[in-house]
């Protein structure tokens, strides 16, 4: 059965976020009080390195479950870490346990536990490894060509692993020769378990439903949706059932998909999407 490699430091496996950093991540995230995709993106991305860390943390520290890349294309293409991690590429995540860029004290909210509904708030620490930038165009397929020349070796020296999981955030139509020609490339790189895996959140400034995990193109609107929604690989069946098991309805042949995905279903979608495999 594909996709069930468990995941240990003998034989961990990897993520590769790429990050739009285009000019038009000025404009607001939908679902959001006018703020930037590129802040609510950050934000993302850093929360989720967070959970990650958490995730594999141990009593004798954090194992290196995981590698981790982030790669920012806008007015240039690059390794997108901040602070002491910078210009790294594939990152083990005890590395990133212990080198954030600065740390962030942000205020948290719930409800008082006294039955009156009241509001709570306390300040929580908030780690930061990649700040938000928007600049540039959007060369889409110059950022996940970089990230096939960064796999190839990597699922060589890795045949048994779980396969890596690649996530692109971008608001745009590439301004490259993007997306077909790399997502196919990078598609067919493989371990014994199975391909690399290409997911794809599209946050169009349509003011337009959202669309998470489907299984057709349907319901997509513009051209470029539907060309990302062709290169992104299908769910695989544990991570569907782990989706289902949530709540959240999910066709046959689901697609690792999202279309204009506000805050919320953007963490999820990017939540899900790193839940790879069994942890030993």
């Amino acid at each position: 059965m594909p996709y069930s490699a468990e995941i240990s430091r003998a034989n961990p496996s990897c993520f590769v976020f790429l990050i739009d950093q285009s000019g038009s991540m000025e404009n607001p995230l939908p679902g959001t009080d006018n703020r930037r995709k590129a802040d609510s993106v950050a934000d993302a991305i850093n929360r989720l390195l967070q959970n990650l860390v958490i995730k594999c943390a141990r009593g004798e520290g954090v194992r290196n479950f995981y590698e981790v890349a982030v790669i920012g294309y806008g007015e240039a293409v690059g390794h997108a870490f901040s602070g002491p991690l910078a210009g790294r590429q594939l990152v083990p995540l005890s590395d990133i346990a212990t080198q954030p860029a600065r740390i962030e004290e942000r205020k948290k909210y719930g409800v008082n536990g006294n039955g009156n509904g009241s509001r709570t708030e306390h300040l929580v620490k908030f780690p930061i490894w990649f700040e938000p930038h928007a600049k540039g165009v959007t060369p889409m397929g110059e950022a996940i060509q970089q990230t096939v020349e960064l796999l190839t070796p990597w699922v060589a020296a890795h045949p048994r692993s779980y396969p890596p999981i690649v996530i692109n955030i971008s608001d745009g139509a590439a301004t490259d020769t993007g997306p077909v020609p790399q997502a196919t490339a990078l598609r067919q790189l493989a371990t014994e378990d199975g391909e690399v895996l290409f997911f794809n959140c599209h946050i169009s400034d349509q003011p337009t439903k959202p669309v998470v995990f489907p299984a057709d193109d349907d319901e997509l609107p513009d051209d470029f949706a539907r060309t990302l929604f062709e290169v992104t690989s299908p769910l695989p069946d544990n991570l569907a059932e782990q989706a289902r098991s949530e709540g959240m309805e999910l066709p046959a042949d689901a697609r690792g998909f999202a279309f204009n995905a506000d805050l919320t279903e953007l963490i999820r979608f990017l939540d899900l999407g790193t839940r790879s495999g069994r942890l030993r």
